[in-house]
């Protein structure tokens, strides 16, 4: 069986979007999104990062402002470095390769619910804007990670 990794989060940006170019003229994202929920009477907060690529990146540099609410599908990578002390480092981002504005016209700039025309469009996989990183190779998607095992459960075992 294959392994699903994917990300849903509906949050707000903490601040305007860090739009960088490689050599290469890719662009690239980085964002970092909030999200709150309410546990108990009170609200915490998780900090995202995010990642865009290409064409979506320059989307969400051009349309997306610190406030403004919106949703990104994508997938968990982690990261791991070796920083000047010698010690080990390591992050985990979700590379976003679908982002749907969310609220009214008022809140922050640009139309809301974004989706690009179909002449902007690659080749058909899914109902959003598919992103799924450099062509270049700037990020591993194979990184090395545990195995899970389903321990004998059969999908007729699942709850949902």
């Amino acid at each position: 069986m294959a392994g699903l990794n994917k990300v849903m989060l509906i949050g707000n940006l903490g601040r305007d979007p860090e739009i960088r170019y490689t050599a290469s003229g890719l662009a690239i994202a980085n964002i970092n999104l909030a999200t709150t929920e309410r546990f108990k009477g009170e609200d915490r907060t998780e900090w995202h990062r995010v990642v865009v690529f290409d064409k979506l990146a320059e989307i969400c540099g051009q349309y997306l402002t610190k406030g403004k609410q919106v949703y990104f599908e994508g997938r968990l990578q982690t990261k791991e470095w070796t920083d000047k002390e010698g010690n080990k480092r390591w992050t985990t981002e979700i590379i976003a390769n679908n982002m749907v504005m969310l609220g009214g016209r008022g809140e922050g700039q640009g139309p809301s619910n974004y989706q690009p025309r179909p002449a902007q469009r690659p080749a058909p996989q899914n109902n959003g804007y598919q992103n799924n990183g450099p062509a270049d190779g700037g990020y591993q998607d194979d990184m090395p990670g545990p195995s899970y095992d389903q321990g004998g459960m059969d999908d007729d075992d699942i709850p949902f």
